[in-house]
């Protein structure tokens, strides 16, 4: 029997990057509970530390009334926050109820069959069922009569979805997972089922009692990990995108681990390809023919031989699908050149891609200017006539950095129907820049571009623009942006203007050696905490939240001042001030954030989801509402930290910026999922009064062992009984149809 890969196993898609979920193990509940006990009990007593705001952050026009909402917004949290649990139930406050919409493996359409979910269901009919794995999501109002855009329309939409990874044996039936899933030698079947499972659902969405999936629409489609894509922009038609599938560099086939998304100002979805890498099969970076193919390969998907996560690129007898099906999972060099070998599939994968929901015949363009790595998401600033369009941008891995895209062209209201013709104009041509934070809370964005005389010196050799976005974590590395911890979602208050990025965390931090980009992993004022959590877990494990503000609330500056809105911890942190910084209570504290996303109809309404497995003993992952404030209206802090590896063992002390303390009127837990779940990917009808949230990978911790004793299953949700979890959007209302979260 396989090893069971859950989404943040070391050997999974999602765990050859972000190493910092799995170095903690899966360590029994009695071990973990033993161990907090006990170690609770030790800590308690050696931390003296303090905390001390020294200084205040002055910035001009930044008021904020005493409870910490902007004078701009009188809305207030109106809901009894929810409890922590861990009890296999999906949790919400009073007065709101729940509407499962749509689970992995309900059917798109009326001709595909109903979903039996034993693992019987077929491969192909995965192209028109819901994918697993639920992510980031946005609703685009439909017109009444369903044949055109309303974007205003709170009754019928189409709802654009993310997949973003399988859990395996949920897919396949019991004794497929008991014959196990060898890497060497995959099952066609199974490899074309998990393939389909991936990528992206576009559903049309219509409310009567409650919402309910229209399947009738021509809306409906599912693109998956083979469908058809255009490459698009810069690095269109270069050397490093040219394959069999396309010897001129301008297709490819699937969208990959699709996690986080964006919108544009004129109607159309991005989808967002996070932890691609460890899908693909590769031979070691030292084999390879050249110095920059070396190192190309060591920075964005690692040195050693590998057959891949799934082992796609090895059906068993081959490849004899004649158009390379499975031949692209496999990027040795194996031909004379890229033309007969798929040595650079990786290089079309790692991008933003545009799909147009209302265009359902327009082919998905990957959005080359906007630069490829780990993107977690892209969230625009506001759109303002006259002046270039924004994005912001994380790339989730340790150590990674944060991005801006800067559009060439300043935004045009008559574009605002203009469909993937008006993305060929915004988001083909434009300035990609990453962040540097100074110790002094002030930062600088600096343009990725070959004519930085850092970028053009690079050891790595840059031929050309299109080389430094294809390679764009090596030309951030050559220009010193801040390595950061697990940089995720990123959106913007359209209150006031503040970017906010989650950093979910970071078990490297604080640690001895280099990071890949060869950066120090030593604490900084962004990246300020090593701490022990009490259950062995080093480094900075509950994560926290950047805030930026742009140099004239300008987005194009590339100047901006920084501070940390929230630091994620336990609320009983052994009385240590220097781990629990933002003064988290038992009804609003948190581990390891990860979706971030405004509400646009409630203006300053934030939600904060999280991704956790540091906190998990105590409550499964959870949603919090906040009324966030104002970038400065916090102050200096000092961190100290014990015994640092980084720094020669000894303690050190770090000066950070810190938001204002958290408070019940400015952030209160609003939901907590079932067993084994992340909460991730969240939406809203135009006039706030509904919400979509997706609940991914319940019971993801159950073992390959116990497929075929369905007690002995981690969770059962969404449909209980005996059977297997699935993920899952479900639709939050207020019984007494006000806005959610009052």
């Amino acid at each position: 029997m396989s090893e069971h890969l859950t989404k943040h196993h070391p050997d999974s898609p999602n765990g050859c990057d972000d190493v910092s979920k799995n170095e903690s193990g899966n360590t029994p509940f009695a071990s973990i509970l033993d161990a907090r006990l006990s170690r609770r009990n030790l800590l308690k007593g050696s931390f003296g530390l303090a905390a001390g705001s020294f200084m205040s952050i002055n910035l001009s026009g930044c008021l904020t009334n005493s409870d910490g909402t902007s004078p701009d917004n009188s809305f207030k949290l109106g809901f009894t926050a929810v409890a922590k649990g861990t009890e296999d139930l999906l949790r919400v406050p009073a007065g709101y109820t729940t509407t499962v919409l749509y689970r992995l493996g309900d059917p798109l359409n009326t001709t595909t069959p109903a979903f039996v979910n034993d693992g019987t269901d077929s491969a192909a009919s995965y192209q028109f069922r819901a994918g697993d794995h639920h992510d980031g999501m946005a609703y685009f109002g439909l017109s009444s009569s369903g044949l055109s855009k309303d974007l205003s329309n709170t009754s019928r939409g189409l709802l654009c979805m993310n997949h973003e990874n399988i859990t395996r044996i949920f897919l396949h039936t019991a004794a497929e997972v008991g014959a196990g899933f060898p890497s060497g030698a995959r099952v066609v079947s199974q490899i074309d089922k998990e393939v389909n499972a991936h990528g992206v659902s576009v559903i049309e969405v219509v409310k009567g009692a409650s919402f309910s999936v229209n399947k009738l629409s021509g809306f409906n489609r599912r693109y998956t990990a083979a469908s058809e894509m255009t490459i698009s922009g810069p690095a269109a038609g270069d050397d490093l995108m040219v394959t069999p599938y396309s010897n001129a560099g301008t297709a490819t086939r699937g969208t990959l681990n699709n996690c986080a998304n964006g919108v544009t100002p004129w109607g159309t979805y991005l989808t967002c390809e996070e932890n691609w890498a460890g899908y693909f099969k590769r031979q070691t970076s030292a084999s390879l023919a050249t110095a920059k193919e070396t190192a190309a390969q060591n920075r964005y998907i690692g040195s050693g031989a590998s057959n891949g996560s799934y082992g796609w690129a090895n059906p068993v007898g081959g490849d004899t699908s004649g158009v390379g099906l499975y031949d692209r999972w496999d990027i040795s060099q194996s031909g004379a050149d890229s033309t007969a070998d798929y040595r650079n599939a990786a290089n079309t994968m790692g991008w933003v891609v545009e799909i147009d929901p209302f265009a359902p015949g327009d082919l998905p363009r990957k959005r080359t200017a906007m630069g490829r790595f780990g993107h977690e998401g892209a969230m625009p600033a506001k759109a303002v006539a006259g002046r270039p369009i924004v994005y912001y941008m994380g790339d989730d891995a340790q150590n990674e950095y944060i991005f801006k895209y800067v559009s060439n062209a300043n935004w045009d209201p008559a574009d605002a129907n203009g469909g993937l013709t008006a993305g060929n104009k915004y988001l083909d041509d434009g300035k990609l820049y990453v962040a540097t934070l100074n110790a002094d809370g002030s930062g600088t964005w600096t343009e990725l571009t070959i004519t930085n005389p850092l970028i053009a010196a690079a050891a790595y050799g840059f031929a050309d623009q299109a080389d430094v976005l294809i390679n764009c974590r090596i030309a951030a590395d050559a220009v010193g942006a801040t390595p950061m911890d697990r940089p995720e979602w990123a959106d913007v208050n359209p209150v006031n203007g503040d970017i906010y990025v989650t950093l979910t965390n970071n078990s490297s931090r604080g640690t001895t050696g280099l990071s890949t980009g060869g950066k120090s992993k030593g604490l900084d004022a962004a990246n300020p905490r090593y701490y022990d959590d009490g259950e062995g877990r080093l480094g900075n494990p509950n994560g926290h939240i950047v805030r930026f503000r742009e140099t004239g609330s300008n987005p194009a500056a590339t100047t901006f001042n920084w501070d940390v809105y929230l630091f994620g911890a336990e609320n009983d942190q052994f009385g240590n001030p220097s781990i629990n910084i933002s003064s988290l209570t038992n009804d609003n504290d948190f581990s390891s954030p990860d979706g971030l996303w405004f509400s646009q109809a409630v203006p300053g309404l934030m939600w904060i989801q999280t991704d956790d497995g540091a906190y998990t003993d105590v409550t499964n992952c959870m949603m919090l509402a906040a009324l966030p404030g104002n970038y400065g209206d916090g102050g200096a802090v000092n961190v100290t930290n014990l015994a640092v590896p980084s720094n020669a063992g000894a303690d050190q002390t770090v000066t950070t910026y810190a938001g204002k303390a958290a408070t019940p009127a400015t952030l209160r837990r609003f939901l907590v999922g079932p067993k084994g779940c992340e909460i991730t990917g969240i939406t809203e009808t135009p006039d706030g009064k509904a919400i979509f949230v997706n609940i991914q990978h319940p019971g993801e911790n159950t073992s390959a062992a116990n497929i075929g004793i369905p007690a002995n299953f981690e969770s059962h949700w969404p449909d209980g009984g005996t059977a297997r979890p699935r993920s899952t959007t479900v639709v939050i209302t207020k019984n007494d149809g006000g806005l959610i979260g009052s």
